[in-house]
């Protein structure tokens, strides 16, 4: 560690705590260290940025660290630029990074109040506290590894209401012939770089038949219907497999059908209003399997309801419409 008395120029206090940024991430990223390190745990998710933040003050001016709005924003500099590194080098993408971000910028906040704390009334011990804050990663990682992880089932609801009649409706709830891309609507997951829909086959209705939902970039959902009741409700079971997924389709910690997030089934259901109207029922359960369940939850709930209100909106509009080639 440097001398309390260095004096630090902007740039180093920049591009030491990338280092040490870049440093750690390349040591969770190890396969041959994916015991006890991982890049997918609140150890790195957390305290990486809480040392980083930590690491910026302990550089800095007493007289920068003792304003708030420095100490707490000059932290983001080095992890804006640890998020562009690692997304120029590839080892991580870019819905990942977008996921993690306020997460990242709230820990970092942190790291610095708390040096800052340290470097205006602790002086003599400041090294030391900021030393034991840069090892922390490495130590609790192997702790929360042991942990076992226990997985999370989640529920996406969505619904939408639709004026046509149900034969209309159900024929397009069944089977979705090809999407155009300007009849996309999931801007969120479009934005993360998500494959979009593009169209869902159904060999015969009832329990037992085969769904296949296609989505550009080569993701495929094979369905597997396990309840039906004809123009009311259809329930499905939903299986992707990851190694049939090209490796630039989803980052890999976001890949659905992986070590971390899964879709499990789906129901359609649909319901009766009044003036000839019906709402449209669509939820899904998925599975986390991480150790941070509770944030990830969030993130995850959002995708799968940008998807099927996507899917939704593309339904009602064509049972809605009177045009032949909407129909299946």
């Amino acid at each position: 560690m440097p001398t309390h008395n260095s004096n630090f120029k902007v740039p180093a206090i920049i591009a030491i705590p990338l280092l040490f940024g870049l440093s750690l991430r390349f040591i969770f990223g190890l396969n041959s260290v994916e015991a006890i390190y991982s890049v997918m745990g609140l150890s790195f998710l957390f305290l990486v940025p809480f040392g980083i933040g930590a690491l910026t003050i302990y550089l800095s001016s007493k007289e920068n660290a003792s304003r708030r709005a420095y100490r707490v924003f000059m932290p983001w500099a080095p992890i804006g630029a640890f998020f562009l590194l690692t997304l120029l080098l590839g080892w991580e993408g870019w819905a990942c990074w977008l996921m993690v971000l306020p997460l990242f910028l709230l820990a970092a906040s942190l790291g610095g109040k708390v040096a800052a704390r340290y470097k205006l009334r602790d002086r003599n011990r400041e090294r030391i506290y900021v030393s034991l804050i840069a090892l922390l990663p490495l130590v609790v990682s192997p702790a929360e590894q042991l942990i076992k992880k226990i997985p999370g089932q989640y529920r996406a609801y969505t619904y939408i209401d639709i004026h046509a009649s149900k034969e209309n409706i159900w024929k397009n709830v069944t089977r979705v012939s090809e999407i155009a891309e300007k009849q996309d609507k999931g801007w969120f997951t479009r934005m993360l770089g998500f494959p979009r829909p593009i169209r869902a086959e159904l060999n015969y209705e009832g329990v037992g038949a085969y769904r296949k939902a296609i989505f550009d970039k080569g993701l495929i959902f094979d369905e597997t219907v396990t309840a039906y009741n004809h123009q009311r409700s259809m329930s499905f079971t939903i299986k992707a497999d990851p190694y049939n997924i090209p490796s630039t389709t989803m980052d890999e910690h976001v890949v659905i059908g992986g070590k971390y997030f899964d879709v499990l089934d789906g129901t359609y259901e649909l319901q009766p209003l009044s003036d000839g109207n019906f709402r449209l029922h669509l939820y899904s359960h998925f599975e986390l399997n991480t150790t941070f369940n509770f944030y990830a939850s969030w993130w995850a709930s959002w995708i799968m309801k940008d998807i099927q209100n996507n899917i939704l909106q593309v339904i009602r509009q064509r049972a809605e419409s009177n045009s032949p080639e909407h129909g299946i």
